[in-house]
C-alpha cells in the first residue's frame, strides 16, 4: 500500500461519552469537533465529519488514513466509532489504523511520571485496568490490559504508579489522598494523542482490516450479560 509522507487523516474517537472527530494534515490538527454529549454518537459523527472536511475544503475520497479509538470504552460508542471508521475505510479505499485508547491516555501523562495506571469503569464495582512505565522508547505497557475489582486494584496497586482514565470520574473520590493524579483535562483521550499513535503505525506501513477490526472489550456488554443469564 502506498504510504503519503503528509498525509489527510481522520480521526475518531468515541470511547467515551463525549465524542470527538478531528481531520490532520500530517502531524498538525486542522480541525477538532466535540459530538453533543446529549445525543448519540451515531447522530453526530457523521455531520460532525461532513462539516470539518466542508471547512477544509477537503472532499471524502481527499483522505489517505482514517484512525479510531478501540477501547476500551462505551460499547454502544465503540461500536458507532469503529463501525464509522470501516465504512469509511472501504467506501475510499484509505488506511484503517485502530490505537488502544489506553495507549493514547497513556501518551498524554508527562514524562516525569515514572508509572501509570489507567482506568476505566466496567461496571459492578470492577475497573479496566492496564499499567504502562516510561522508559527511552516512551510509555510501553507493563502489563496486560485487565478487568479488576476495584479493591482489588488499589490493595495491590504500585505505590509510586500515578492514575489516569475516565474511570477516575467514577472512582476518584475512593483513591487514597496519597495516590497521585494526572490533571482532569488529561483523564479522557484526545485526538492528537490518537494521531502521533495511529500517524506512526501508518508511516511505518501498517494497516488493520475493515473486515475484522472489532472494539477492544474484554467482556461481555450488560444487555449481553442479562440475555446469557436468562
Amino acid at each position: 500500500m502506498n504510504v503519503v509522507a503528509v498525509p489527510r487523516v481522520l480521526i475518531l474517537e468515541t470511547s467515551g461519552r463525549t465524542g470527538q472527530v478531528a481531520l490532520a494534515l500530517g502531524e498538525e490538527l486542522r480541525g477538532v469537533r466535540r459530538l453533543d454529549q446529549a445525543r448519540r454518537h451515531a447522530r453526530d459523527l457523521a455531520p460532525a465529519t461532513a462539516a470539518l472536511l466542508a471547512e477544509q475544503g477537503w472532499r471524502p475520497r481527499d483522505i489517505h488514513a482514517v484512525i479510531v479509538s478501540r477501547g476500551p470504552g462505551s460499547y454502544t460508542g465503540l461500536r458507532v466509532g469503529i463501525m464509522s471508521a470501516k465504512t469509511f475505510a472501504y467506501a475510499i479505499g484509505c488506511a484503517l489504523l485502530a490505537v488502544d485508547t489506553f495507549a493514547a491516555l497513556a501518551l498524554q501523562a508527562p514524562p516525569s511520571v515514572p508509572r501509570l495506571d489507567v482506568l476505566a469503569d466496567a461496571q459492578q464495582d470492577k475497573i479496566y485496568v492496564q499499567s504502562f512505565v516510561h522508559g527511552e522508547n516512551g510509555w510501553q505497557p507493563s502489563a496486560e490490559l485487565t478487568i479488576r475489582r476495584f479493591a482489588d486494584w488499589l490493595a495491590t496497586r504500585e505505590p509510586n504508579a500515578w492514575v489516569t482514565g475516565p474511570g477516575l470520574e467514577k472512582w476518584a473520590s475512593r483513591l487514597p489522598a496519597a495516590a497521585r493524579r494526572l490533571d482532569a483535562s488529561l483523564w479522557e483521550p484526545q485526538p492528537a494523542s490518537l494521531l502521533r499513535i495511529g500517524l506512526a503505525r501508518y508511516l511505518a506501513g501498517e494497516r488493520d482490516d475493515p473486515w475484522s477490526l472489532g472494539p477492544l472489550y474484554l467482556r461481555p456488554s450488560a444487555a449481553e450479560e442479562q440475555w446469557q443469564a436468562r
